[in-house]
């Protein structure tokens, strides 16, 4: 006997075929159901006007770092701080938060962009953006620059140059460039500082090699050990006696210098290591031997 229709399943086909949206119900359960209805948002293009705006603000954000440089510099050498400040150094710590290497960093930074924005193309108006960009080239003599930063810009395909990119272009214009080093242990140099922010105030220092490396030399000075680029290194050409005369000065001063001592005791140590003769003069001879005496240093 055959079974009767049966009504449930007829009311259920007649609602699927009847509604093709799904109900609140559905959506509930199923959220992926929902549809988003998104309206089309016309941007309209800048205008001529906006456009050289536009230009004009990115080339001050870019800029910043220089003119940043370019304003400590000013400050600085015309000593605009000396009514609230003995230092430039303490200035720019209390003013701007800097410590000293940050400031000179950043004036470092404006010499090179100066150059730079002379002597590259103009044609390809890329230059640095930030201080970081273009610190390894303060490695190298301002003539070169410029040849370093257009490699680099052509190895980032026309774009400014990362800080790595810059670094391995300026170390294979150096390994191209540098001649073999000659300097013995124990000669006495000269310290060229050549804006190399990391031997600011060493210029005109002599220095005793203690170690000799590819690129580089480690030296004594009156302060410390150092480690120092050959292209920031003088020979004094002074006669192996006259080498180890400067080497004794120089252990004496050591022996002697600490860093709490006194702000005049420094900066007489400071002068001693400034000598550009193989000597001491009789009155330097008697100050030194003061000071080997005051601090139980003597030998």
């Amino acid at each position: 006997m055959a079974k009767p229709p049966s009504n449930r399943k007829k009311a259920i086909s007649a609602a699927s075929s009847d509604s093709t949206l799904p109900d609140d119900q559905d959506l509930e359960q199923n959220p992926a159901l929902a549809t988003i209805t998104v309206s089309a948002v016309e941007v309209p293009e800048l205008r001529e006007e906006e456009q050289r705006d536009r230009l004009l603000l990115e080339r001050k954000v870019e800029r910043a770092f220089f003119e940043a440089g370019k304003a400590l510099m000013e400050l600085r050498d015309r000593k605009l701080y000396r009514s609230t400040h003995k230092t430039f150094e303490k200035y720019c710590r209390d003013r701007f938060g800097h410590n000293r290497r940050q400031s000179y960093l950043l004036m470092d930074a404006a010499v090179i962009f100066d150059n730079l924005e002379q002597k590259c193309d103009r044609s390809d108006h890329i230059l640095p953006t930030n201080e970081w960009q273009i610190r390894p080239l303060s490695k190298l003599d301002p003539d070169i620059q410029p040849e370093a930063w257009e490699q680099a810009v052509e190895s980032a395909n026309g774009k400014v140059p990362s800080h790595r990119i810059v670094k391995d272009v300026v170390q294979r214009i150096m390994e191209r460039t540098q001649v073999p080093n000659t300097y013995p242990i124990g000669e006495v140099c000269q310290i060229l500082a050549k804006d190399n922010p990391e031997l600011r105030g060493k210029g005109g220092c002599w220095a005793i090699v203690s170690a000799v490396n590819d690129f580089s030399c480690s030296v004594r000075m009156w302060d410390g050990e150092y480690a120092v680029g050959l292209q920031h290194l003088k020979s004094y050409d002074y006669l192996p006696a006259e080498c180890q005369q400067m080497r004794q000065i120089s252990d004496r001063i050591s022996r002697v210098y600490f860093d709490s001592l006194e702000e005049t005791v420094k900066s007489l140590l400071q002068s001693l290591g400034k000598v550009n003769r193989p000597y001491l003069t009789a009155v330097e001879e008697k100050l030194l031997t003061l000071l080997e005496s005051e601090y139980g240093k003597k030998p």
